[in-house]
């Protein structure tokens, strides 16, 4: 009895520490392996219909092996600090479970070695925004060992505006139009049978 206590014990305090270890991957602790760039037309980028074209892959001039570990590419749509600012729930934390900086996935997939190419249409719920991207090599265990990004250390340069949907779409401009129309016509063609009865009537 004593000994089944103490296995599950060993194997309860295994696990706490094995989620404390997850907590504490921070990004500071992350080596900066990957090359990623994102190409866009040169203006101001509209959620919903605008592509992005994302490449991402192993920084050649590192040693062979230095992507052993790496099984998982994520690539990510993050905010830039001048978007950042008063809002809290795009808060920059350095431990990556509180990190609120990238919250829009671009994509998930295995890592393949060589460069990677993929053309994402900005998502319609992605708000007005500066933005950069990053992508994070993960391990066996699904965790952050990696990362890359298409803009520098202070995250100041290749940065690109994304305009949010304004919720109205053309077909539905296009449809009040063609009804308030329709309304004017409608309300005309009433005056004037009722003006003709009139004049009947005085006849």
């Amino acid at each position: 009895m004593a000994a089944t206590a103490l296995l599950l014990g060993l194997i309860l305090v295994l696990g706490c520490f094995s989620e404390i270890c997850v907590a504490m991957i921070s990004f500071s602790s992350l080596q900066t392996t990957l090359v990623v760039t994102a190409s866009h037309p040169q203006r101001l980028l509209r959620a919903g219909e605008d592509k992005i074209t994302v490449r991402w892959g192993l920084n050649q001039s590192l040693p062979a092996g230095t992507d052993s570990a790496y099984k998982t590419i994520k690539v990510q749509l993050c905010y830039a600090p001048i978007s950042q600012v008063d809002r809290a729930w795009r808060k920059t934390e350095d431990h990556l479970s509180k990190d609120k900086t990238c919250q829009f996935k671009i994509v998930k997939r295995p890592y393949t070695t060589g460069n990677q190419t993929l053309e994402w249409t900005i998502e319609r719920d992605v708000p007005t925004a500066t933005y950069f991207v990053r992508a994070y090599a993960l391990d066996a265990n699904d965790h952050e060992v990696a990362y890359g990004q298409n803009t520098d250390a202070k995250k100041t340069t290749n940065l690109f505006e994304i305009q949010a949907i304004s919720g109205r779409h053309v077909s539905l401009d296009i449809a009040s139009v063609c009804f308030s129309v329709f309304s004017i016509a409608s309300l005309m063609g009433f005056f004037f049978v009722e003006k003709r009865k009139g004049r009947k009537a005085q006849q």
